[in-house]
């Protein structure tokens, strides 16, 4: 398995981004979560297959319409980070942070 934490910056609050993320992670089968931060960016965690996490990494950089992505720095994560997670929930939506 592999575990990424990105953050990607651009315009991704206000256009859907969280919910497009959401999204394509479940249909993907990720496991992890996503957030906005008040500097503007989004953050997020994904946890799968690398072949599937590769392809979501090249989603977020697309990002849904109306978005503009900036940046996206991306750093291996851990299985630590999963735990913020909601319940039971494989992919969840935060709060800002």
């Amino acid at each position: 398995m592999k575990v990424v934490h990105v953050i990607v910056r651009g315009r991704v609050q206000g256009v859907g981004y969280r919910a497009f993320v959401e999204h394509e992670a479940r249909k993907l089968g990720l496991e992890g979560w996503v957030r906005n931060r008040r500097d503007g960016s989004v953050e997020a965690v994904f946890a799968a297959m690398p072949e599937k996490v590769d392809a979501m990494i090249e989603a977020c950089r697309r990002g849904p319409l109306g978005a503009r992505v900036d940046a996206l720095d991306q750093r291996e994560g851990a299985t630590d980070d999963l735990a913020l997670r909601r319940g039971d929930e494989l992919f969840s939506v935060l709060p800002t942070v």
